[in-house]
């Protein structure tokens, strides 16, 4: 017969099992904590995993994003400089890479992220092969190139965010001239592609 202690202490949860919709972010910088946000806003993973070479601000950003969990449904945030917190992730999201600076092109930005890219894409590959990589770094589309060649894994698993951030500008200042709200713009040219010119 079963004591009264053991009774309470009966494990009311089920055990920790593998995550179904894994997803991690690299880099939690301001684009990294606004893909992170995004993705636990819209309830897209059952498990967030963020990694990041600065201790610290890694350490906040997911205490940040675990303490405002009560308003998410993703029960599970977990952060480390070691990739095995990324284990079994299904789409990885890399924003790191150098800043920019002053004057730089993107263009110049290329070997130095080339480098870091050079450390990060095979530890990802190591612990989810499986995984999609979505690349937002600067310059994406070389970057999303270095990628694929770092990776070996198949074209269509390797996707850079491209311009979609230019298309948003230019859907911003079209509708802003026509007084309309950039989706609406959107929906009125599907429809009726010359009246919009």
């Amino acid at each position: 017969m079963a004591t009264l202690k053991e009774k309470l202490m009966t494990p009311t949860a089920a055990g920790t099992t593998s995550p179904n919709n894994k997803i991690t972010v690299v880099g939690v910088g301001q684009v990294g904590m606004a893909c992170a946000i995004s993705v636990l806003g819209k309830g897209l993973c059952d498990e967030l995993a963020l990694v990041d070479v600065l201790e610290d601000k890694l350490k906040g950003e997911m205490m940040d994003l675990q303490h405002g969990s009560l308003f998410l449904r993703t029960h599970k945030i977990v952060a480390d400089k070691d990739y095995a917190v990324t284990a079994n992730s299904k789409i990885v999201i890399v924003t790191a890479g150098v800043r920019q600076q002053e004057g730089e092109s993107r263009l110049n930005l290329v070997q130095r992220n080339v480098n870091v890219f050079k450390f990060i894409i095979p530890q990802v590959v190591k612990y989810s092969p499986n995984c999609t990589i979505l690349v937002v770094s600067n310059p994406v589309d070389i970057l999303s190139y270095v990628t694929w060649k770092l990776s070996g894994l198949p074209k269509h698993r390797v996707i850079g965010s491209g311009c979609n951030l230019d298309t948003a500008r230019f859907r911003y200042l079209m509708a802003e001239r026509l007084g309309i709200h950039p989706a609406t713009w959107l929906s009125i040219h599907r429809t009726h592609p010359a009246s919009v010119l």
